[in-house]
């Protein structure tokens, strides 16, 4: 098969195309940096060299395509995030469209079911609303990851000075959790398959507690006793930017948390009981973050 995917050299995207090449598989991968052509093309890949906001040059990257994988980059652009990552979804519609595209994956995430009180990840919500008003015939599959382990790592300051982990959230609140190695397998799993129409697969590695992640980090990095502190909607946004993150960032990520608290963000995954299938757990993922601590 030929199968092009977006994320460049990525977390999850470096990993997805080694499974694809090493299952026979001709690869192309999109990448805005021309610095990355070199390092794509030691993988066995080849590299398609552009924006994902640009219908035009998706189109070219994904005629002749057998399958495509897309995602969004997080804070496209640092300001108007949500608009943004709708209008690249735009683009890979329109790309889908012209190319003739039958078969695709998008990296979407947990609670891309609700078009409100999620944060960023509303723009994704508007993605699987237009993928499925606009390419009929196409299978799609939604591919709605948990909240990332490596999203853990942003509390690294936090428990360096403070000896705290914490969020808008409460510390018994159980939150899906997942490995970008884990979406990786998911991915390429999906796109080795015909599809049948839309569909949503939940790729979920764990789900845990604030609590229990503070213990098993906290255990990992020398403070067993590390709690996990709920903070107040005010004091995360406060945080965030004393932090350095830009005002509409925070207030996403805000929201974002207060969409755990509430229910809103989970609350699909929950009802329909889907399974963990990731082989990722929190413990395996606490070495990493010792790695990195």
């Amino acid at each position: 098969m030929k199968i092009t995917i977006a994320g460049s050299l990525g977390n999850i995207s470096k990993s997805l195309a080694q499974q694809l090449i090493n299952a026979g598989h001709a690869v192309t991968i999109i990448t805005s940096s021309a610095d990355r052509k070199p390092a794509i093309e030691a993988l066995g890949a080849q590299a398609a060299i552009g924006s994902v906001s640009d219908a035009a040059f998706l189109t070219q990257a994904f005629t002749g395509a057998d399958a495509v994988y897309t995602m969004t980059p997080p804070n496209l652009g640092g300001a108007n995030i949500v608009a943004n990552t709708a209008k690249a979804g735009g683009a890979y519609a329109d790309a889908i469209k012209a190319s003739g595209v039958k078969r695709v994956v998008m990296l979407s995430s947990i609670g891309a079911d609700q078009p409100e009180g999620t944060g960023p990840i509303k723009g994704l919500h508007q993605i699987e609303e237009l993928f499925k008003q606009q390419l009929q015939g196409v299978n799609i599959t939604f591919l709605r990851a948990g909240f990332f382990y490596n999203n853990l790592f942003n509390d690294v300051p936090l428990i360096k000075n403070a000896h705290i982990m914490g969020s808008n959230y409460p510390a018994d609140a159980a939150m899906p959790l997942v490995h970008p190695q884990d979406i990786a397998a998911a991915a390429a799993d999906e796109l080795q398959r015909p599809g049948n129409g839309t569909g949503v697969r939940y790729i979920i590695s764990d789900v845990k507690t604030g609590s229990e992640i503070a213990a098993a980090l906290g255990q990992a990095i020398g403070e067993p006793n590390l709690p996990f502190v709920e903070f107040t909607d005010e004091q995360a946004l406060q945080g965030m930017q004393s932090a350095g993150l830009p005002t509409e960032v925070a207030e996403l990520y805000t929201e974002m948390g207060r969409g755990f608290r509430t229910g809103v963000i989970p609350g699909h995954f929950r009802s329909s009981n889907a399974p963990v299938t990731g082989s990722v757990k929190l413990e395996q993922f606490a070495n990493e973050f010792k790695e990195k601590f």
